[in-house]
């Protein structure tokens, strides 16, 4: 399997003097992702954790709901000339009886590091294949005082950044602010998908007493899959995009951005952000 972190020879310059060093890189490795032995999508991920990326994409797909609809993940043989196993290529069978959407089956997706599935959704598609409607969720009620914790709980806990300065996190928090998982990748949505996934395994769907927090930007993808997966609350260290902010509003997504020390933008679903009375 591939390897988490890499080294290259760099040139430093510091100061104006010049040295030569190793640098530790983060990985990034092509994975194919085959639906009961058919190509599906290719991501460019950090090899690691790569069943439950797969698991995560599928749900975020409106594939699978349950950890029943799921009967294996296995790795399969790449594509070098002598078969032998690249540990890049996932197929996941579905469990009998599942239904794949033919909409999913047909397309053949290329998936980059940065963005996801670009242009691929809209409004109304994600409206109609959600499994787990936010709206019919426990109520979830969360301090801005909390929320401005989080970020540092994130940082503390990244243990690739640290060597690498190279990946993208996201986490998952109860409305308490415990850590109950992180993931790390070179994409943004890929970490995202890992929690999904793992929780998809485990059986834990819909995450609807989950925060979830990741280290970027809020990408419509990014809401995309926190609406799928049933989280009621997706904070972002950075800004969101419009088009996040509207399915936010539509599918009743609280979006918190720009969540920075002690201040924050709520964007959408302010109705489970305890405020303060004067506000």
């Amino acid at each position: 399997m591939g390897r988490v972190t890499e080294r290259r020879r760099v040139i430093r310059i510091r100061d104006g003097a010049v040295s030569t060093r190793p640098d530790t890189l983060v990985a990034e490795e092509p994975l194919e992702i085959r639906l009961n032995g058919k190509p599906l999508a290719i991501t460019m991920r950090t090899p690691g954790d790569d069943f439950a990326l797969a698991a995560g994409f599928l749900a975020s797909e409106g594939v699978l709901g349950s950890a029943s609809e799921l009967q294996s993940i296995v790795y399969c043989a790449g594509a070098t000339a002598d078969g032998h196993n690249t540990y890049n290529v996932v197929d996941v069978k579905l469990a009998p009886g599942v239904a794949v959407p033919d909409i999913t089956l047909e397309r053949n997706v290329y998936t980059t590091s940065s963005c996801g599935l670009c242009g691929k959704a809209s409004l109304d598609a994600v409206r109609t294949q959600a499994r787990f409607p936010i709206a019919d969720t426990p109520p979830v009620r969360v301090k801005p005082e909390l929320l401005a914790s989080l970020p540092d709980l994130l940082r503390a806990s990244q243990q690739v950044f640290d060597r690498t300065g190279g990946l993208h996190a996201a986490a998952l928090f109860s409305p308490e602010g415990e850590l109950l998982d992180v993931r790390e990748d070179v994409g943004r949505h890929n970490a995202v998908d890992k929690l999904v996934g793992r929780a998809l395994q485990d059986d834990r769907l819909p995450l609807s007493r989950c925060i979830l927090l990741v280290s970027g930007r809020a990408s419509f993808e990014l809401a995309q899959k926190a609406v799928m997966a049933g989280i009621p609350v997706l904070a972002a260290v950075s800004a969101p995009s419009s088009l996040a902010v509207d399915l936010a509003a539509e599918s009743g997504l609280t979006l918190v951005g720009f969540l920075r020390g002690t201040s924050m933008n709520v964007y959408a679903g302010d109705e489970r952000i305890a405020l303060p009375t004067d506000v």
